[in-house]
């Protein structure tokens, strides 16, 4: 697979991609979009890059305030309605009239729903790697206490400290506490040090962090239901109690694949119940004994498993 790397001027903001294809096509091919997470960049798409590129156009940006993209310092760059559209301007730019197959993790695939949702004329399908919907996520953050706890670290990221605490001792706090895998040698030295390289960029940290800062609602931990006040004044009224959260009706009408690591430490299971009331044509396959990281602990599965929904649904 040969990869070039581009640059293109999003309402001022520069957004890096990498793209690849076919040779000399013998008619047009479908665009596939992949939408990073939290703390990675375009590369983390690189065994689906590679796997695609013989048969589609296939496109991995860097999300704004990541890596080699623009970092903006204003926080409202990253609310979720900016962002939405933000990246529906990008793909229109990279894709003008026609569809694309949009493919995203984590914060990617928090962007990716309602993107959806909202921007449906733009793709053909959507498949969404343990990024949990945002209707179902909410309705777990009120309920239940696990989504809760596993939501904590949230907290750690929004505090003023938590660009110190993100880059001191080599980066440890990624490292050890978000990039846990179930497989120890995926993310191994040699990888690490890849990942902290991009993690020095200028501004980087503080930009992965903005999306946090720009979460427009987020429960209060467990630990911290008596300290109601002070946690509110910390993060400007960010954090409410669950009882105060709404949740939002996000329904998506697109052929939509969820692939789900089940043993994810941040988002409960629970978080696919009710999604075909959302998402009526949805299809959920659900992997055993992998965690968050789905794409790099199972690779060729979730390769194959994304062939066959675009076989489905491209004509």
């Amino acid at each position: 697979m040969s990869l070039t790397h581009h640059d293109i001027q999003i309402d001022g903001v520069n957004i890096h991609y990498v793209e690849s294809g076919p040779q000399a096509p013998q008619r047009p091919v479908e665009t596939l979009i992949f939408l990073h997470g939290f703390p990675e960049y375009w590369a983390t798409w690189h065994r689906q890059l590679d796997f695609f590129a013989n048969k589609y156009r296939v496109i991995a940006p860097d999300l704004p305030g990541y890596h080699l993209s623009d970092k903006p310092t204003d926080t409202h760059c990253y609310t979720v309605p900016n962002l939405i559209s933000f990246m529906a301007k990008w793909i229109t730019a990279v894709s003008p009239g026609q569809p694309v197959t949009l493919i995203a993790h984590d914060w990617g695939g928090a962007i990716a729903w309602p993107l959806a949702a909202f921007h449906s004329h733009l793709f053909t399908g959507l498949v969404i790697l343990n990024a949990a919907h945002p209707s179902t996520f909410t309705r777990e953050m009120i309920n239940n206490p696990q989504q809760r706890s596993k939501s904590g670290y949230i907290h750690e990221l929004i505090k003023p400290n938590a660009q110190q605490l993100l880059t001191q001792d080599n980066y440890h706090y990624l490292v050890d506490k978000i990039m846990r895998s179930q497989q120890p040698d995926v993310f191994s030295p040699k990888v690490l040090e890849t990942y902290r390289q991009v993690w020095r960029q200028p501004g980087a940290v503080n930009g992965m962090l903005q999306y946090y800062r720009a979460m427009p609602q987020l429960a209060q931990a467990e630990s911290n239901t008596t300290n109601n006040e002070s946690i509110a004044k910390l993060t400007q009224r960010q954090v409410k109690p669950p009882s105060e959260l709404s949740i939002p009706n996000i329904r998506i009408t697109l052929p939509t694949l969820v692939l789900w690591g089940e043993q994810d430490l941040a988002f409960v299971n629970e978080n696919l119940d009710g999604l075909l009331h959302y998402v009526p044509s949805c299809t959920i396959k659900r992997f055993a004994d992998t965690s968050h990281w789905i794409q790099h602990e199972r690779p060729s599965e979730v390769n194959n498993a994304i062939s066959d929904f675009l076989t489905s649904i491209i004509k």
